[in-house]
């Protein structure tokens, strides 16, 4: 790496440690290691790359770097600290004297608090169980539902952790997303009905049911479940409790713009509302926006997809062109739109079922690389939208799981035959 004099830029050390996380060698952890050694500098681009370092050497399973990310735990960078103890708690740190530490850094009452318990609780700190109790009370949600989570995997003791649920609903998003982290770390199975319920990506209620769930027998995955999750890829808004209201109805300019909101609350509450709108009134705004911009914004794509599918008086003019989109999103195999595929193969099943069914040998000539939710809605569509007798419904739905050992994709297609 060059000297900070020498840079052509500010941003030269950063792009530098960033890269080479793609460089997993002997070498690359020594530079990286060197540079945390022996650069000494106010300035802010060492400063950056040194939070950057530490993940990385985290990332690369860096065992040797332990010492030297330790060390920052003194840094007055507190980003540094943040990131270090998120890098400890990723290599499974035993070194007692840096657990002391972060047990001194919580007890300080300083920043970091969320990350500082998340990482004892990782590493099954008990000792750190009379320091993390009093945060249980915290004004700041994220910290109270880490708390709360920590005592209970450390402690076993449960009988707080229906609290984390509440922060499902608050109005700020982050907290929400906390909440299914904080679930998640508490192997919270019994809060799931309100995880399926909560206004966040399906992306985050997806890792927590797989996070939950993964290690559990196929036995546990039960019919109410399988029906939640269908409930889930179909985004099925009767089952998702939004934490916003509009005063008054707005226009439908404003509902479609509220789709791209980062805010998935927002996104929902506007999905709703744009469901019962007139589809002669709102498809002109839809196409326009989606030509415009909807197609290349994941956040909004999605939500576009899944109104297509939850519409079924499109008009013939708009019905064409919403299947090639719905088409065109199934073999979209851009990492962003990803959950869009599933949603587009639910949705085009709704519109147009037949048509997905001619396309099953076309997506399954692809199935090595198709995304487990994918396979999971392609049976999911078969058994609920086909319009096929039995014997050809359970003859697709045998072709796409087979060989699958997703849990979730045989039990469903289980589920599907049996009926």
């Amino acid at each position: 790496m060059k000297s900070v004099s020498n840079q052509d830029s500010e941003s030269d050390f950063y792009t530098a440690a960033a890269h080479l996380i793609n460089c997993p060698c002997a070498e690359t952890e020594k530079a990286l290691i060197e540079f945390l050694q022996n650069r000494v500098s106010s300035c802010q681009s060492v400063k950056i790359t040194k939070r950057k370092i530490v993940e990385v050497l985290a990332r690369l399973g860096c065992i040797d770097a332990i010492p030297v990310i330790g060390q920052c735990l003194w840094s007055d960078d507190v980003y540094l600290v943040e990131n270090s103890v998120w890098s400890l708690q990723t290599l499974q740190c035993n070194d007692q004297t840096l657990v002391d530490k972060m047990i001194g850094i919580l007890e300080a009452d300083s920043a970091n608090q969320r990350i500082i318990i998340q990482c004892l609780s990782s590493l099954d700190v008990s000792r750190s169980v009379d320091t993390i109790r009093p945060f249980q009370f915290s004004s700041v949600p994220g910290i109270k539902g880490a708390a709360i989570s920590a005592i209970s995997k450390l402690t076993h003791d449960c009988e707080r952790v229906h609290e984390i649920s509440l922060n499902l609903f608050l109005p700020n998003q982050m907290d929400r997303h906390f909440a299914i982290q904080d679930l998640i770390d508490a192997n919270a199975i019994d809060q799931i009905d309100e995880v399926f319920s909560a206004p966040v990506s399906p992306v985050f209620k997806i890792r927590a049911i797989r996070k939950l769930y993964g290690d559990n027998l196929a036995g546990t995955v039960t019919p109410r479940l399988l029906n939640s999750l269908d409930s889930l890829l179909s985004c099925n808004l009767a089952a998702i409790s939004c934490v916003h209201r509009y005063d008054q109805i707005p226009s439908g300019e404003f509902l479609v713009r509220d789709l791209y909101n980062t805010d998935f609350s927002r996104c929902y509450l506007a999905l709703k509302h744009l469901c019962s709108c007139p589809s002669s009134e709102i498809f002109p705004l839809l196409m326009d926006s989606w030509i415009e911009e909807a197609h290349n914004d994941y956040g909004a794509h999605y939500f576009f997809i899944n109104l297509f599918g939850s519409i079924p008086d499109w008009s013939v003019e708009a019905m064409s062109w919403i299947i090639e989109v719905l088409v065109a999103s199934i073999f979209n195999v851009r990492p962003q739109f990803q959950k869009s595929r599933s949603a587009s193969v639910l949705a085009l099943a709704k519109l147009n079922p037949m048509m997905l069914c001619e396309f099953i040998e076309e997506i399954l000539a692809a199935r090595d690389s198709l995304p487990w939710d994918m396979r999971y809605s392609l049976i999911q569509a078969i058994d609920k939208y086909s319009e096929l007798d039995k014997v050809s419904k359970r003859k697709i739905i045998l072709e796409i799981s087979a060989d699958d050992d997703d849990v979730f994709v045989q039990a469903r297609a289980g589920m599907a035959i049996a009926l």
